[in-house]
């Protein structure tokens, strides 16, 4: 295998992984103690906010490498496409 397989391969994994995760719950123990003891006025644990900040913050790193993973090689990706189109 040559390396624009192997980054084709590494790349569709990738997303493969992120799309098939379900809502991930990251939280390190001293947070999860804090988040589970804390609630506002309605009941509602702070939990959940505390989760979104942390899977946003998670997120940003991955989106900037695709960007920049589809930026410097969005000449070898079309003309993979170009020569899977003209074998199929």
């Amino acid at each position: 295998m040559n390396w624009k397989t192997n980054s084709i391969t590494l790349f569709v994994v990738l997303i493969l992984m992120l799309l098939a995760s379900g809502e991930a719950m990251a939280q390190c123990a001293m947070c999860k103690a804090v988040a589970e003891n804390a609630q506002d006025e309605s009941g509602y644990g702070l939990a959940n906010g505390l989760n979104n900040g942390i899977i946003y913050l998670m997120g940003i790193p991955y989106l900037l490498l695709a960007t920049l993973f589809i930026v410097f090689f969005r000449k070898q990706i079309g003309g993979f496409w170009r020569s899977f189109n003209q074998i199929h």
